[in-house]
């Protein structure tokens, strides 16, 4: 083995070039990283949950943070399926929003790029209602 082929496998990770790897690459071990609310949006999303907890509607919640979205899962009882599911998916923003809303059947109630907005679906309707004086 010559000089120059001492010095490029010195240079060389797992068969490839040290210069051909990417400067900012996982290593082969780290963990992937979540998406996860930010304290805007889980601030957000709590008012409305203690909001419905407070009139009854909604009982339990469970936050799911995976590798490509975050979720906030509504339930009304613990034991049941979730009523509704508040989704984030980063990788949804610049096409139809990364915020949405998803019934319990799949269906996705509303999407969107504001959080706010997408959140107004699950606000409860006050009507008004006549009162005999």
């Amino acid at each position: 083995m010559s000089e120059t082929d001492e010095n490029a496998s010195e240079r060389s990770v797992g068969g490839a070039p040290v210069a051909a790897l990417a400067p900012d690459a996982p290593a082969a071990g780290a963990p992937r990283p979540v998406v996860s609310f930010d304290r805007r949006e889980l601030d957000q999303i709590l008012r409305l949950y203690g909001r419905m907890v407070a009139d009854g509607e909604w009982r339990d919640y469970a936050i799911d943070l995976l590798k490509d979205k975050a979720v906030f899962s509504v339930f009304r009882r613990t034991s049941e399926m979730p009523m509704y599911r508040i989704e984030k998916d980063p990788k949804l923003a610049r096409r139809q929003g990364a915020y949405s809303v998803v019934a319990a059947g799949g269906l996705i109630l509303k999407r969107g790029h504001e959080l706010a907005s997408v959140l107004r679906v699950l606000e409860k309707k006050r009507h008004l209602r006549l009162v005999d004086a």
